[in-house]
């Protein structure tokens, strides 16, 4: 079964198609929890309510995490609190696209 980290590690392949950088690194991961029965819980947000391409995003992470060795289920939620900003995005992501860090 992965860890934690491991499923984080792994969603670094999903990128949000718009603004072309892992959805790791963008801050739309705000938690994954790998219980012992394989079960997988990610919180996670979008850049808006209305993202055009969040159905896409999950899907990639269904893709991704589903095929990882001991994964049993998985649940994704979303959730808008705290809300998604550029402040959440990693120093690598905020130099990729520009920011102020």
């Amino acid at each position: 079964m992965p860890s934690d980290y491991e499923v984080l590690d792994a969603l670094r392949v999903v990128y949000d198609p718009e603004i072309r950088v892992n959805i790791v690194d963008l801050g739309l991961i705000y938690s994954v929890d790998v219980r012992d029965d394989g079960f997988v819980l990610i919180k996670m947000t979008l850049t808006s309510p209305g993202c055009p391409v969040s159905g896409q995003i999950k899907a990639d992470i269904e893709r991704i995490v589903r095929r990882m060795s001991g994964v049993s289920d998985l649940e994704i939620e979303l959730v808008w609190d705290p809300p998604w900003g550029p402040m959440m995005m990693s120093e690598e992501a905020k130099l990729m696209l520009g920011y102020d860090i």
